[in-house]
């Protein structure tokens, strides 16, 4: 499980090498990379005490297919993937990796689409996006009875504390300001 309020989201190099040096994050997501620099990025991490979660369907040059998915379990060995779809999601899962399904929640159809695919794979997380949602955190919470990750578009620590408060584990922030500032949470 992982035991932390705010997971770090990096999505440019010099927040990576910011969060590097932040010692209290244990694990951290990284968005937006090049295939050829992922397993270097990962191995960096590794190095400074930082698992990755990583983010399978935001790997520019890899396809998103079974193909890919066995690649990065096998090669690039990050401690989790996020992703959306759901059987990028199953097979690491069946290579023990963490899985975080990542779920967009824009109205009622992609709401029951979304419980559907979380009943199809049941990942180990599910990150809700528009995080800044409460009620729907609290439902998602309610009805799965599983770790809560909130992400997008939060902005302030109040909207972190507002997601922790509805019910979820912990929050996804590209924010840097917010990753300083998740030490109190």
């Amino acid at each position: 499980m992982i035991n932390q309020r705010v997971l770090p989201a990096i999505r440019h190099m010099k927040d990576f090498e910011k969060v590097l040096k932040i010692k209290h994050y244990e694990y951290i997501v990284l968005l937006d990379t090049h295939v050829a620099m992922v397993k270097d990025l990962i191995h960096l991490a590794k190095m400074n005490g930082k698992k990755v979660l990583l983010h399978a369907d935001l790997i520019q040059g890899l396809k998103n297919d079974e193909h890919a998915a066995e690649f990065i379990c096998q090669e690039i060995k990050p401690a989790g993937i996020v992703s959306t779809r759901s059987n990028i999601l199953s097979i690491a899962k069946k290579r023990k990796l963490i899985t975080v399904q990542r779920l967009f929640l824009l109205d009622s159809i992609s709401l029951e689409t979304s419980l559907r695919l979380y009943k199809k794979v049941k990942p180990d997380y599910i990150e809700i996006l528009p995080g800044i949602i409460p009620k729907m955190i609290a439902e998602f919470k309610n009805e799965l009875n599983i770790p809560i990750v909130a992400g997008g578009l939060i902005r302030t620590l109040t909207e972190v504390k507002q997601a922790i408060d509805a019910g979820a584990s912990m929050v996804s922030t590209s924010q840097p300001v917010l990753w300083e500032q998740g030490k109190e949470i």
